[in-house]
């Protein structure tokens, strides 16, 4: 079996998986574990570091309790930016981006599942977020024009790339000069054992075997162009990743962290 078709099938475990829970009524998912012990999406997200008022300011249905961090904290969004969050999902991140852009500003979502994209555009719809748009589309190939946004965001989305380095090769193409990342993703602190690593269907599509190391990414981002690169990890956010896989001490071999970079002034 050939490299790219492997990372196709791969590709294609995860948008299965992200369709069936963009086409349930509600769910209390992870990023990715059905086997969260949360009794709410509400609940799975005050986890991840979102405010009760950030839980409330969303139509119902966009918020599906996926993420590993809040990337809102970090992106510190201005009035009349262009945000452009990758993996979109039900439209939760966007609409809370767009309400700090406000109307002069613009929200564009990217996410590569169909339903998940139907789904985002009916909440948009619902609620009334004009400045918010959703295409459908692979973060490895943004349907975005060159330098064009402002911030980037992201929320336990890159992990699921096959091809990291070109996700950040696309941000910084479609980025401004002076853009930014804010990004919460998975990161790796200790090499995964060999059944959880080669495990290409359940642990990559929850979030967990396509996860890379600090200094991959840092590697992946400096090679893109990007300057002024953070990286921290989250320890409190092993409460919750302990519950992804329970009994496997996962939470000794990844965290949540967030990834901040910019692209340089030119």
């Amino acid at each position: 079996m050939s490299q790219e078709v492997s990372k196709d099938q791969i590709r294609q475990n995860v948008r299965s998986r992200y369709k069936e829970i963009a086409v349930q009524e509600m769910g209390a998912s992870s990023c990715c574990s059905d086997s969260r012990n949360v009794t709410s999406t509400s609940g799975a997200s005050a986890q991840l570091g979102y405010s009760p008022e950030e839980l409330t300011m969303v139509p119902d249905g966009a918020n599906l309790g996926l993420g590993c961090g809040n990337p809102q904290a970090i992106a510190a969004l201005k009035p009349g930016e262009v945000v452009l969050d990758l993996g979109s999902g039900g439209g939760f991140d966007c609409f809370l981006a767009s309400r700090k852009v406000g109307q002069t500003g613009r929200v564009i979502g990217v996410d590569m599942t169909p339903e998940m994209v139907s789904r985002a555009r009916h909440n948009a719809n619902k609620g009334g977020f004009v400045n918010t748009e959703f295409r459908l589309g692979e973060i490895e190939y943004l349907p975005v024009p060159d330098q064009t946004v402002d911030v980037i965001m992201s929320n336990c989305v890159i992990n699921l790339s096959t091809d990291k380095q070109l996700v950040f090769d696309e941000a910084f193409r479609v980025l401004n000069s002076g853009g930014r990342l804010a990004i919460s993703d998975i990161v790796t602190t200790a090499e995964l054992p060999d059944p959880i690593k080669n495990d290409q269907d359940q642990m990559y599509a929850g979030c967990i075997s396509g996860a890379s190391s600090i200094n991959e990414i840092k590697r992946m981002l400096i090679q893109s162009g990007f300057q002024d690169i953070e990286i921290e990890t989250k320890n409190e956010s092993k409460a919750f990743i302990k519950d992804w896989v329970p009994g496997q001490q996962i939470e000794n071999y990844i965290i949540s962290a967030v990834i901040q970079a910019v692209k340089p002034q030119i």
